[in-house]
């Protein structure tokens, strides 16, 4: 837990007996509240541990999102708390019936049963010009994924990425994998800052990074 000032529209407060990061917005999945504020886990959301840990993520509060790897909605949701229009990308079905329930109390949610992959698949319906990309992708090539996705993000605008460095090669160091991911983005972003997960996720690198 770090001393850090907070991200606009995230709090620290006693929750369950304990502090806790927490946002303004309904709950899901039966998290503790205090009130009108959910528990944000940083343990269960990389964006979380990454604020948990004290990184600089530039949140202001009402930034015009694209978050890649929605699942079923937990870290969108507290995304969506404090964002503008927030696009959530999640490729597979079933955790997309989930998070369309997160999006039934937040009408700057948008769910899109689309592939961060290709991003020309929503391009259609995403704005340009973003503040914010946000990804959590635990798939090969997630570097890839986030330069086909820079498309989206203006100029002054920050990508908020969660390496995990097993969904790239799970014999490999992690350290060796974070280097080349690093690399790899390197063509379409200029790194501010990246730490890793722990104690929160292992073998996760977070990184905070701006369009070239």
């Amino acid at each position: 837990m770090s001393d850090e000032p907070l991200p606009a529209g995230v709090e620290r407060r006693t929750i369950g007996g304990r502090e806790r990061l927490a946002t303004r917005g309904e709950p899901v999945y039966g998290e503790p509240t205090d009130g009108e504020w959910r528990a944000w886990d940083p343990s269960r959301s990389k964006l979380g541990a990454m604020i948990d840990l004290g990184m600089d993520v530039g949140l202001e509060g009402g930034e015009r999102t694209l978050y890649l790897g929605a699942a079923a909605g937990t870290t969108v949701g507290h995304v969506a708390d404090f964002a503008g229009p927030t696009y959530a990308v999640e490729f597979a079905p079933r955790p997309m019936r989930e998070l369309l329930g997160v999006a039934a109390d937040r009408d700057r949610l948008f769910p899109l049963l689309k592939d961060a992959r290709r991003p020309e698949t929503y391009a259609h319906v995403v704005e340009s010009d973003l503040d914010l990309l946000v990804q959590d992708v635990a798939t090969r090539g997630q570097a890839a994924v986030a330069v086909r996705n820079a498309r989206f993000l203006g100029d002054d605008g920050r990508l908020l990425l969660a390496i995990k460095a097993r969904s790239e090669d799970v014999t490999a160091d992690p350290e060796a994998v974070f280097s080349d991911v690093r690399s790899r983005l390197s063509d379409a972003y200029r790194i501010l800052e990246d730490r890793r997960l722990e104690p929160h996720h292992d073998d996760h690198l977070g990184i905070v990074a701006t369009p070239r």
